[in-house]
């Protein structure tokens, strides 16, 4: 079509991904915030629920670089629609769980269902996103997830007292439901393609990425394995994302019994501090999707990365670490905000090198930085009970975090976006 557009479909393309990304962690959040009613209902000490956390970090991580290698074969249109409907349904089977094993392997399905979001919306971004707008766009889709997770902080616990945690998990997989019904129906793959595209937005798009034109992209060039986990711009990704994501699951998952418990607050006042976290990560996902762009059109395509992911970083080691010090519930939340602030900013930056870097398998790229990154996730949630433990405080768990902050600072030193994963 050649009619003008007044709202971008790119933009309302990034409206669904944005909203797919709260969905995300809305499902996770709420496991957390439920956590001592599923621990009574079933009989589950904190170790036993530090398991059931991390198994699905474990199912979602192993199946990351196969989402990615499908988003990339299949498209984002067809793949996020069956891995929204696919968790949509282990989302409303964990409130069917019986025991400890029922509720591990419930868990570990519905992290390996839900895999495929981000490597797929990746793919999206690199089909549809011009070069100088896939920072923003990465920082407003992962800011999505913080926004879902904040706002989960504040409803949750409404929700788990109205409807109990069983049902809680049936009412919010019908969000998923609903998605992937009106993704499915107005997404598509080319933007060129598209029935409501104007011919100037198409225009625009097919020369501003990476790719000069809509035909290109029907070529389906899949990455070796081999080539994959033998780039070094791959492996500095993954490591440097294991540690982003070990700092930012503590806010998903043990950040609030852990406020709750350490300051003896009710699960109201919990999540109210809970919450705060989140809302900076959000934040820091926008700021670093600015700074990205910015520096990009002001200084040069390959700073505009490795310095925002510096910065981000850096905070997130200060923060972590200041935070075990503090001896009320308000100043310890402010420090873990800019610890999540900082982490979060990480992001933007390392999702835009993926799309740099992977071109038309960036789906397989990001997939396989995002596994990595949620063995950080997984060994998060067994680290801090089992730390805890052991050593009868909780500092052990923040030193380790911030010494894995401050090795990815050195990570970003060597990253070269400008280096395809066959280049480098």
């Amino acid at each position: 079509m050649s009619n003008k557009t007044i709202f971008p479909v790119r933009y309302k393309m990034v409206l669904g991904t944005f909203i797919l990304a709260m969905n995300v962690l809305i499902d996770r959040i709420f496991i957390s915030v439920a956590k001592d009613p599923i621990s009574e209902s079933l009989s589950f000490s904190d170790g036993q629920m530090g398991w059931v956390l991390s198994i699905f970090a474990l199912g979602y991580a192993l199946f990351q670089t196969p989402s990615g290698i499908l988003a990339d074969r299949f498209g984002p249109r067809k793949i996020l629609t069956a891995v929204v409907t696919l968790w949509s349904v282990f989302a409303a089977l964990s409130g069917a769980a019986w025991n400890f094993v029922s509720m591990m392997v419930i868990r570990f399905l519905f992290g390996a269902g839900e895999a495929g979001a981000f490597p797929a919306m990746s793919r999206a971004v690199y089909s549809w996103m011009p070069l100088k707008e896939r920072g923003i766009v990465n920082g407003i889709n992962f800011s999505g997830g913080r926004v879902g997770a904040a706002l989960s902080m504040l409803f949750m616990p409404w929700l788990l007292q109205a409807a109990g945690w069983r049902m809680g998990f049936v009412y919010l997989s019908l969000i998923g439901f609903v998605w992937a019904v009106i993704w499915y129906w107005w997404f598509r793959d080319d933007p060129a393609v598209h029935p409501t595209i104007s011919g100037e937005e198409k225009a625009f798009i097919l020369k501003n990425r990476q790719y000069e034109t809509a035909t290109e992209q029907t070529v389906k060039k899949s990455i070796p394995l081999q080539v994959l986990f033998g780039s070094k711009n791959m492996w500095l990704l993954m490591l440097q994302y294991f540690a982003s994501n070990f700092t930012f699951f503590f806010a998903l998952s043990w950040m609030f019994p852990h406020i709750q418990s350490t300051y003896n607050l009710t699960p109201a006042q919990a999540g109210v501090y809970a919450s705060f976290p989140l809302i900076f990560g959000a934040l820091g996902n926008w700021f670093s999707g600015w700074m990205v762009d910015f520096l990009y059109q002001r200084v040069n395509w390959q700073f505009s990365r490795k310095f925002t992911g510096i910065v981000g970083f850096i905070l997130a080691a200060a923060g972590l670490l200041a935070s075990g010090y503090m001896e009320t519930p308000f100043y310890a939340v402010v420090f873990l905000s800019l610890a999540t602030f900082g982490a979060d900013m990480t992001l933007s930056p390392s999702w835009s090198v993926c799309n740099d870097t992977g071109k038309e398998n960036s789906g397989a790229v990001s997939g396989t930085m995002n596994m990595a990154g949620n063995l950080g996730s997984f060994l998060t949630a067994l680290a801090f009970p089992y730390l805890k433990e052991w050593s009868g405080s909780v500092m052990p768990f923040f030193f380790v975090g911030a010494g894995l902050n401050l090795i990815a600072i050195y990570l970003w030193t060597k990253i070269k976006p400008e280096k395809s994963i066959t280049e480098y």
